[in-house]
């Protein structure tokens, strides 16, 4: 462990083995921080952050700050970061509230510099948040997601898995798996075909995705009707059951 004689370690944080913090660094109470987490100087880690193994958070940065919400109270719910996630400079990254008891951000994430997650949203695994995005609270991002820097994403707004977002976009309704989405207002703009084959998607299971993208974005059908049109033509394999539900389960609309 090697903690500069400048940081500032409340008692109560819990340090893991090998854990570095830099110098003018502070660790509030309630933190955790993993094995083998570094932290650069001039890092805040304000309350209640609990932060995997193997995690880098640059200098800067401002983690579990309170929510900016007026109907917060003051509840524990804690900023919680998975394993070998970095954080880059001038971060910040809320607590959440009551309403859904944490903020979450996954394994192996990367969030760039000056980006900001707000209070109680769920970011999966290996995610990568571009400079400067800025999302409201509630905000879901699922697994292998990109978001492009400058981009706003309104609160309660979710981002399918694999799905890409380009930079300085608007993003006011739900991007459904496996696209790529733009623009101010956003539109999608085809399937994220270049992402999933360095996934290791083949044609076997691009095929089924193509054929539910090309309903549901480049016919003149409704999404309802669309929705249908899949369920009856398209071979139902997990992907594209993970697309109905996405689809299902908006609140907010999906983009088209």
């Amino acid at each position: 462990m090697a903690i500069h004689p400048t940081a500032l370690i409340d008692p109560s944080a819990e340090l893991g083995a090998g854990v570095e913090v830099g110098a003018y660094s502070i660790v509030g109470p309630g933190c955790r921080i993993g094995d083998g987490t570094r932290l650069g100087p001039h890092v805040v880690l304000e309350r209640d952050v609990h932060l995997g193994n193997e995690c880098v958070v640059a200098s800067g940065a401002v983690l579990g700050g309170d929510p900016q919400d007026l109907k917060f109270g003051g509840e524990v719910a804690p900023l919680v970061v998975g394993n070998r996630t970095t954080i880059r400079e001038c971060v910040t990254l809320n607590r959440g509230t009551a309403a859904h008891g944490r903020t979450e951000i996954g394994d192996d994430c990367l969030i760039m510099a000056y980006a900001h997650v707000a209070h109680d949203c769920v970011i999966g695994n290996r995610v990568i948040i571009a400079n400067a995005v800025q999302m409201g609270g509630h905000v879901e991002i699922e697994d292998w997601a990109i978001v492009g820097g400058l981009t706003a994403i309104h609160q309660f707004a979710r981002i399918g898995a694999h799905a890409m977002v380009g930079g300085a976009s608007a993003v006011r309704k739900d991007v459904p798996p496996f696209v790529k989405a733009s623009g101010h207002p956003l539109q999608i703009i085809g399937l994220n075909t270049v992402g999933l084959r360095r996934r290791g998607f083949e044609n076997g299971a691009l095929r089924p995705i193509r054929q539910a993208h090309r309903l549901l974005f480049q016919s003149k059908l409704n999404v309802s009707q669309a929705v249908e049109r899949i369920r009856e033509e398209v071979e139902q394999t997990n992907e594209v059951q993970q697309m109905l539900r996405f689809i299902e389960t908006s609140r907010r609309g999906i983009a088209v």
